[in-house]
């Protein structure tokens, strides 16, 4: 709805139902219209630089080839979690393994939403049960 000066209400948008899915933005799509068929020559310049020891396209062909991880393989002593009991000793070992340099403490955070989500997913489990075992008991 528009308010008397002609303006959207606050919280009210002029296109409800947003753009359309797959809608693309013009300058993308100018952008796309120039490289087209020259992706080969341009890949070939950046290989010629590269070669030739320009560190940025060195470093651009290379991400190409291999592409920086966004995170590593961690190895730790992480206690078995069967029951919301076992966390305490989940989280020492998590701390323990911070201090201690083997993992970083965005690696830390990480795993321990990974041992938070499957908590959750003892605890609904958990839950379950109870409900059908008083379930079976109402019959």
């Amino acid at each position: 709805m528009t308010t008397t000066s002609g303006r959207f209400e606050k919280g009210q948008s002029g296109n409800p139902s947003g753009k359309a899915p797959g809608t693309r933005n013009r300058t993308t799509i100018a952008m796309q219209e120039l490289l087209e068929g020259e992706a080969d020559a341009l890949t070939r310049k950046a290989i010629e630089l590269a070669l030739d020891g320009d560190t940025v396209a060195l470093r651009m062909c290379m991400e190409r080839i291999i592409p920086v991880r966004k995170d590593r393989h961690v190895i730790f002593d992480l206690p078995k979690i069967e029951s919301a009991a076992d966390i305490p000793k989940a989280t020492a070992s998590l701390l323990e393994a911070v201090a201690s340099g083997t993992i970083t403490p965005a690696e830390s955070a990480d795993i321990g939403r990974a041992v938070d989500a499957h908590l959750k997913a003892l605890e609904t489990h958990e839950l379950t049960e109870r409900l059908n075992r008083l379930d079976g008991a109402t019959d």
